[in-house]
């Protein structure tokens, strides 16, 4: 089964707009006074795979404002038959490991060989101001300039474990603009490396050598992730130990529930700055996808992925509706002070709310 088919039935729970949508022409969009987005030509610069047109795409996913929304979901629409023709590739580590270093080297050499190159990273946004670090770009330089990849920044905006609630959206965007390879970087270690595993096909946990000391701090079921543990910075008088680090993790292995049905999670030793392992990497994500799709098992991930997006949404969207309503707002202050001043339990208030 080819990628657009898969994306065809794996977008239908998400929008019954999708069926049969290939086959319809296009529809022409009415450009609203001021509006500073002209979907039309969106869709046909995405599609054609301008990064510049991309990136605008992103912004109108992104914008709060509500027309936007409305036109980025349209826009989302149009060119859903585009999506789902990628490889989606979780990656996360401990701080430290060096995953940006690893993506820019992994990317690159993916562009060498003439994929094309979507990088997603998940930023931390500061819970005071709102603000974001933003600083991927700066630290993979040479892929931010390499014509056949697109890095963009996320910011988390304080979504629950650190996942911007429109980086699914984003891949489909990616997608449809023809990049084949999808990179998803996590923050760390930690609650978002879970929602992230729900939005990709792959997931690879960067490691650093000593795992015997790793292990006393790493959670059994950031492991039980994994599908490829890449042991990072084997190289130099690092190699030996890096060498030790597999051995130990493929017996640890043994031990552990696999990621994915019928297919063996495996370490691999990596050195970003001498290349070394990279393309090993690559191999087995080629092994993987080939294992995956022969037994079935692409497409029912896929549609879990679909799932889990639209269950998150309507969390999302409870949450919004809740906490939008100005009444509930002063209602929740009040019930908070008499919290604190012991006048209520917590289950009582929560019980007021929802009378």
């Amino acid at each position: 089964m080819d990628r657009d088919k898969q994306s065809r039935q794996v977008m239908s729970g998400v929008s019954d707009a999708h069926d049969g949508m290939k086959s319809v022409p296009r529809k022409k969009f009415k450009k609203p006074a001021n509006s500073q987005f002209d979907l039309d030509e969106l869709a046909r610069g995405v599609e054609s795979g301008s990064r510049l047109h991309l990136g605008k795409a992103i912004t109108l996913l992104e914008s709060t404002n509500p027309e936007h929304k409305q036109r980025g979901q349209q826009l989302l629409n149009v060119l859903l038959p585009k999506t789902g023709n990628s490889i989606r590739i979780g990656i996360t580590g401990v701080p430290g490991a060096g995953k940006s270093t690893f993506i820019e080297t992994f990317g690159t050499m993916l562009t060498e060989l003439g994929h094309r190159v979507a990088v997603l990273a998940i930023d931390p946004s500061s819970s005071r101001t709102g603000g974001s670090i933003l600083g991927d770009k700066t630290r993979m330089e040479e892929l931010a300039r390499n014509p056949q990849a697109f890095i963009r920044p996320s910011p988390t905006a304080g979504t629950l474990g650190g996942v911007h609630k429109k980086t699914r959206e984003t891949m489909l965007l990616c997608e449809a603009a023809g990049y084949d390879v999808i990179l998803v970087e996590t923050v760390g270690v930690g609650q978002s490396e879970t929602l992230v595993r729900g939005m990709v096909d792959m997931f690879l946990l960067l490691v650093l050598t000593g795992a015997g000391d790793e292990l006393q701090g790493m959670k059994k079921g950031i492991l039980e992730l994994a599908d490829a543990m890449i042991v990072h910075k084997a190289d130099r008088d690092n190699l030996p130990l890096a060498k030790k680090t597999v051995r130990e993790y493929k017996q640890m292995l043994h031990f552990l529930q696999p990621a994915t049905d019928g297919w063996t999670t495996r370490p691999l030793a990596v050195s970003s700055v001498e290349g070394s392992g990279v393309r090993e990497v690559w191999d087995m994500v080629q092994e993987f996808e080939q294992l995956v799709k022969e037994s079935g098992y692409w497409d029912t991930r896929r549609q879990e992925q679909t799932q889990d997006w639209f269950h998150s949404m309507i969390t999302d969207e409870l949450l919004g509706c809740f906490y939008g309503d100005a009444q509930r707002k002063q209602q929740v202050k009040k019930l908070e002070q008499r919290i604190l001043s012991d006048e209520l339990t917590v289950s009582q208030a929560v019980a007021q709310l929802f009378e």
